[in-house]
């Protein structure tokens, strides 16, 4: 066994406490075993954001024959039509079978469908799985964090999204986080005009943002820069050296994720904390960056990497090798809800992306008043069986699919820019 293979393997053996015939989860599949779950169908929704232009949300309910029915959440950018013919597709699998069994359903629709990884097979299986989860919490009466080996903490730090176009506007709305109670935030920094980046000004006007930001909100705020996969590698060095001075939290996808050496050659070059990973998939994608030491704070989003017991192996990983957890998570409720019930149960997490604020009637009417409690930046644990939230079918039939068209972005002399 190789080195990379032992630690492939480290995650498995992570959550085996947990599904061992002694282990939580399979204490509560053994408690859910009288109910005599079984699967009577699966039903995908595609919730539009509302606005010009605006992001679809793509859910699933797995139905049980106990009126117990699960909420999943599979949602890739400009691809809603697409995930949810995928998810649909588990439906004449996971008829008639039973719910609990968790770990099975998730080898069998990652290996039997032969065609593994990328993000629409693993975002239907993360949909899913979580959806299954969910029906296992509601099944013993227990919030899925207490099935994952309970608390390791009593509150998970978070942080917010903010911007501007100029380091005026950046300042007033990173001050205006903090005014709010949040103790972090995230934006991208680097600046675009219209659909052109610039290699030369994108950066230089990045900095001069970020310089803003700081003198704004102070010492200990916590700076989260997201470079989306925008930046060239020249200008990942770039940015990141200019930005030292300025003490970020991290900054995420300075690089692109095809070569793992390109990351290395930035962790050469500069003392930033950096974090990726809300575009790798499974255990398999996230071990070497673990074990050659390339990030921080590892970033798998619950919604892509696999699911919550997925997500859960990955920390394992990363807690193997002194790396962090800060899942990414620009997605809804239901995304925000699974990831939290990892970062309560999960020992080496660090802090949690929210991109709304718990505040929007939008999400209210979609949840039935939903699950979230915020107190001064952090997340409460949720209190409720299963994941903790139901979506409402009325209201997500009125808000149906609108297309969606991701920004493309090009360099100045019209070159395709990565985004």
């Amino acid at each position: 066994m190789t080195r990379r293979d032992f630690f492939c393997t480290a995650g498995a053996a992570g959550i085996a406490a947990l599904t061992a015939p002694e282990g939580l989860l399979a204490q509560a599949r053994e408690k859910a075993r009288p109910l005599r779950l079984k699967v009577t169908g699966l039903k995908t929704f595609i919730v539009n954001r509302g606005g010009v232009n605006a992001s679809n949300y793509v859910f699933v309910k797995i139905y049980t024959d106990q009126g117990i029915t699960g909420l999943g959440e599979g949602s890739v950018t400009s691809k809603a039509m697409t995930m949810a013919a995928a998810i649909q597709e588990h439906e004449r699998y996971l008829v008639g079978r039973d719910p609990t069994d968790i770990e099975m359903h998730w080898q069998a629709m990652f290996r039997w469908a032969r065609w593994r990884g990328g993000p629409i097979l693993n975002s239907a299986i993360s949909a899913v799985e979580i959806a299954l989860c969910d029906i296992l919490g509601q099944a013993v009466g227990q919030p899925i964090w207490r099935l994952l080996g309970g608390k390791a903490r009593e509150r998970v730090q978070m942080y917010v999204h903010a911007g501007g176009r100029t380091p005026e506007e950046y300042a007033r709305n990173w001050l205006r986080a903090k005014e709010d109670g949040w103790t972090g935030c995230k934006a991208g920094f680097i600046t675009t005009q219209g659909d052109v980046i610039d290699p030369v000004r994108s950066v230089r006007e990045g900095i001069a943002n970020l310089k803003a930001v700081r003198a704004a909100v102070g010492e200990d705020f916590r700076i989260c820069i997201d470079l989306h996969g925008k930046a060239t590698p020249t200008m990942a060095v770039d940015f990141c050296r200019r930005a030292e001075e300025y003490a970020p939290f991290f900054v995420e996808e300075a690089t692109q994720i095809e070569d793992l050496d390109e990351l290395a050659h930035l962790r050469s070059k500069t003392r930033i904390p950096l974090a990726t990973g809300e575009r790798l998939f499974t255990k398999y994608g996230f071990a070497e960056i673990c074990e050659r030491h390339l990030v921080d704070y590892v970033q798998p989003d619950v919604v892509h990497c696999g699911g919550i017991l997925e997500m859960k192996k990955i920390a394992t990983i990363a807690e193997a090798h002194r790396v962090e957890l800060a899942p990414h998570n620009p997605q809804s409720d239901v995304s925000t809800l699974a990831s939290l019930h990892v970062d309560f149960s999960t020992p080496n997490f660090a802090i949690q992306e929210i991109t709304h604020r718990g505040d929007e009637q939008y999400w209210k009417d979609l949840f039935y008043g939903g699950a979230l409690t915020y107190e001064k930046g952090f997340a409460l644990p949720p209190d409720r069986p299963g994941l903790g939230v139901d979506l409402d079918e009325k209201v997500a039939a009125q808000r149906p699919y609108q297309p969606h068209t991701r920004q493309q972005l090009r360099f100045p002399d019209g070159g395709i820019a990565d985004h």
